[in-house]
């Protein structure tokens, strides 16, 4: 079974290649001309174990925020499409990763059911070109599109690019987790008999 997704994605405001592969290896070509973001996908990939490819281009004359949130949109789309019915996934996952100081937790449930909450505390307005804020509404839009319950948590730390760190490797771990296939199941991990609907 082969677990990848191509999206593409334009509007008037970006224009969004995504390329993913679940049973991959951490390889991974991200350009979205927001380096701090960059090197938070390129995090997530290698700690995942995903095979990640991400063009994108946006507004950036006007800030970051429809980069970030559309590639948020676009790579939930490619981790539900790559997903398919989910058939045989181990279905939850958690993490937590430290980085430094700073302490991130993750848990997602591939359930089918969008939800985010988000828990922790910045210290900064912005890490690089981009606003701490946009960490979360990332996750957010990221579940939204995967049809995931998500749930980070900034333990502690001082510094925010060691807990946007921690946090995007939590989440790359506990997807990798969640995406997994275990081998005794052959249907869904669910009493009602779907995770798709």
């Amino acid at each position: 079974m082969t677990r990848t997704a191509v999206i593409h994605r334009q509007t008037s405001e970006t224009d969004i290649s995504i390329s993913l592969n679940l049973d991959g290896t951490g390889e991974h070509k991200i350009s979205t001309a927001v380096g701090f973001f960059d090197h938070m996908l390129t995090a997530l990939a290698v700690h995942g174990l995903f095979d990640l490819t991400v063009q994108a281009t946006g507004d950036l004359h006007i800030d970051t925020h429809h980069t970030v949130e559309d590639v948020g949109i676009v790579l939930g789309q490619a981790i539900n499409q790559a997903l398919g019915d989910r058939k045989g996934i181990t279905r939850m996952g958690h993490a937590y990763v430290p980085m430094d100081e700073a302490l991130g937790f993750v848990a997602v449930d591939l359930g089918g059911r969008p939800y985010t909450v988000f828990h922790g505390t910045w210290h900064t307005p912005a890490i690089g070109q981009m606003p701490t804020d946009l960490v979360q509404h990332f996750f957010e839009s990221v579940a939204i599109h995967a049809r995931m319950n998500l749930h980070a948590r900034i333990e502690y730390g001082r510094n925010d690019h060691h807990q946007a760190e921690a946090l995007f490797k939590a989440f790359g771990r506990a997807l990798q987790t969640a995406v997994a296939l275990d081998p005794r199941r052959q249907d869904v991990a669910s009493t009602k008999g779907t995770l798709t609907e």
